[in-house]
């Protein structure tokens, strides 16, 4: 009897190990479904450029993560001499993880391809995984051109040999984040005409991830019903506690009473204001990168206001 005990415990004990020994094979061969890179080499014309570096430094993110920001200013604005060079540090629930150098001395081996299946698929060169606060899901909405100037633009940004940190994930997301990314669909050609004040306002909100920070956040998704509804909390290297504004068409808690002008000249008037007038105005410092959004152009704000005012709107009174 008990060697028939003995034996049924072996059997489970095989079968255990050969799931946990299947799971692990599915999950380091198999895993992250990954696609060719494209066959590309993207045109480096004045006009791409200026593009791409339009929208790395303005809309997009891409210098404010992969650079460095002066925290010492009011929105902390980047460190031009700094852009691109990595190691921005970002500790959250799930580990700490470090922006990577993007420079030419880092990518000078990549292929055109494998930066744009980086930025859109969410896979590194020899197809790691990169974790999504890397928005590969908002970059994949990008066109192709403006994708391509992205590109066009780092590729002319001084190279500097800058070892960084690699990402440490704590478990289990550390095997979790191997089911992430996916290839991403076939990019649009080109972004909607900027005259559809709309359709293109939603592509720039979109490929700025605007809706990842001002929606709270449940476990590591997104609340459901409060998108740009506010809330979620920073925890800025200058201190304190820091919390979302609600961007939500609500008049009562979030901006259904402003005008246009009033939000154009919210990024404006912080953009061209001097360091020692917003100290006298006793602004704290903010996470919101002001300086660098409003960089953008007026219409370019102006088209993701009249976006902004078409998301449903969330009655969330977001303590400051």
């Amino acid at each position: 009897m008990r060697s028939r005990i003995a034996r049924l415990l072996l059997y489970l004990l095989a079968v255990v190990v050969l799931i946990i020994v299947g799971g692990f094979s599915y999950l380091f061969l198999a895993l992250p479904r990954v696609a060719p890179p494209a066959a590309l080499q993207v045109p480096r014309t004045p006009e791409r450029i200026a593009r791409g570096q339009y929208l790395s430094r303005h809309v997009a993110g891409c210098s404010d993560c992969h650079g460095e920001r002066d925290w010492s200013k009011y929105s902390a604005p980047q460190v031009r001499e700094r852009e691109g060079h990595g190691g921005m540090a970002f500790t959250i629930d799930v580990g700490t993880l470090y922006a990577p150098n993007i420079t030419p001395a880092r990518l000078s081996e990549w292929t055109d391809g494998e930066v744009l299946r980086a930025m859109t698929d969410g896979v590194s060169k020899d197809g790691a995984p990169l974790f999504p606060l890397m928005p590969y899901d908002a970059y994949r909405q990008l066109s192709r051109e403006d994708a391509e100037s992205i590109i066009a633009f780092i590729r002319t940004l001084p190279a500097v040999a800058r070892e960084v940190p690699r990402t440490q994930l704590n478990f289990p997301f550390n095997l979790l984040v191997r089911t992430m990314p996916s290839p991403a669909p076939t990019l649009p050609e080109k972004a909607p005409d900027p005259s559809d004040r709309l359709a293109y306002g939603k592509y720039l909100t979109t490929i700025g991830s605007c809706v990842t920070c001002h929606t709270q956040m449940d476990r590591g998704q997104p609340k459901p019903g409060m998108a740009f509804a506010g809330g979620l909390e920073f925890h800025p290297r200058s201190g304190g506690v820091q919390r979302s504004a609600n961007i939500t068409p609500d008049v009562e808690t979030g901006i259904g009473r402003w005008t246009v002008e009033q939000f154009v000249d919210r990024f404006k008037s912080v953009a061209a204001a001097d360091e020692a007038s917003l100290v006298l105005n006793g602004r704290q410092n903010t996470e919101m990168p002001w300086r660098d959004y409003g960089g953008m152009t007026t219409e370019d704000l102006a088209a993701i206001f009249t976006y902004l005012r078409t998301v449903p709107a969330v009655r969330n009174a977001v303590a400051r």
